[in-house]
């Protein structure tokens, strides 16, 4: 044998060994996408059932969320209407109630000075005569 025909043996031994490993990983990429192929659909099978209920789940949502606008437009009111009640309360009878409290303090003192004055008779004995009018 020649150094030629033994060059051409190992290089066709060296063909023969690269096209074994590259039908390998071609046989090991077709399952790969094979199983690629099976997971995709079993999650499309399973995501129709999940957005149904999301939709559903959005739906209830969204009439809880209508409730509570509902619920906040009430609230509304009922603050602008107690608000007008108290603005009415404060003109018609916060005026004259407070007029009744400031005289009740002031009826309240001057009762409580006579009796003190009461108590103490000579409180006010070292005080200047007062000059009569001549």
């Amino acid at each position: 044998m020649s150094p030629g025909q033994i060059a051409a043996l190992v290089a066709a031994g060296a063909f023969v060994l690269l096209v074994i490993v590259l039908a390998i990983v071609a046989v090991k990429a077709a399952r790969f996408f094979d199983e690629a192929t099976i997971a995709m659909r079993k999650a499309h099978e399973n995501t129709d059932p999940l957005f149904s209920e999301a939709n559903t789940t959005l739906t209830h949502v969204n009439t809880q969320l209508e409730r509570v606008d509902g619920i906040t437009a009430n609230a509304r009111a009922v603050t602008g209407n107690v608000s007008a009640l108290t603005s009415l309360f404060t003109a018609t009878l916060g005026g004259p109630l407070v007029k009744a409290a400031a005289l009740s303090y002031g009826v309240s003192k001057a009762v409580k000075a006579r009796r003190k004055a009461a108590e103490q008779p000579n409180k006010h004995a070292k005080r200047r005569p007062k000059r009569s009018a001549r």
